[in-house]
């Protein structure tokens, strides 16, 4: 009679499985946590980049603005001559030459440069997301806000400005506007006192009248554009300071 020898396999305590599941897990949230935390610091980094990119935005827009408004008061203070001449109407003969050469540079009023790149790639990419902190992104959202309002004044002086050149048609010699420009794009004022196209109170008095609304828009435009350029220089000591910049 044959003897079978019965293999027995131990049956393993629940304690064992147990322990085996907490080994898995813990490695699967060690895993899990490593991975966070490079996300996490990948995206802090790539918030410091953006905000780099932001001070030297804002450092470009404080240069240009600060040029900008040092011409833009030269010609106001055109401006204010050319009204000057033309509300004395006994002035204008002998001073043709000075209303000619106010009359093309003074109304020359270039839109304010603003560079919105980086601003512009927080928005339209979602990385608005990447600044953890409320109150940084509500600061650079109501700063660049701020534009909208400036380009209104802008869009209002271009009006007045196309109202002007109708008046201006009328009371200058073309001809006169062309001698004084220079092959570089320049205007140089004539020696000489050309005659003007008109004379006539009217005209002279509506030429005035839209010279006095451009003079109040460029005014208001200065005023913004110096309340742009102070902010701006707030936001950049800000956000220095917030992320410990140099």
């Amino acid at each position: 009679m044959e003897v079978h020898a019965h293999t027995h396999t131990e049956r393993k305590k629940w304690t064992h499985y147990f322990w085996e599941f907490l080994m898995l897990f813990l490695a699967v949230f060690a895993g899990f946590l490593a991975e966070y935390k490079l996300e996490h610091v990948i995206e802090h980094d790539r918030e410091k980049q953006y905000i780099r990119s932001l001070v030297a935005d804002l450092k470009e827009n404080e240069t240009q603005i600060g040029q900008n408004l040092v011409v833009q008061e030269k010609r106001l203070n055109m401006m204010d001559s050319m009204i000057a001449i033309l509300n004395n109407h006994s002035q204008i003969k002998g001073n043709e030459g000075l209303l000619y050469f106010f009359a093309r540079v003074s109304p020359r009023m270039t839109p304010l440069p603003v560079n919105t790149r980086t601003f512009e790639q927080l928005k339209n990419s979602g990385n608005f997301r990447l600044i953890r902190n409320i109150e940084t992104s509500n600061k650079i959202m109501t700063y660049y806000e701020n534009i909208r309002m400036l380009r209104l004044v802008e869009e209002l002086y271009q009006k007045e400005f196309d109202n002007y050149k109708l008046v201006a048609s009328r009371v200058f010699d073309p001809a006169v506007f062309v001698s004084m420009e220079m092959p570089n794009g320049s205007i140089v004022r004539t020696i000489e006192n050309p005659p003007l196209q008109s004379y006539d109170i009217s005209n002279i008095k509506q030429l005035a009248m839209f010279a006095v609304y451009m003079n109040g828009s460029a005014r208001g435009i200065i005023q913004q554009a110096t309340k742009f350029k102070n902010e701006g220089k707030e936001m950049m000591d800000y956000l220095k300071m917030e992320y410990h910049l140099k």
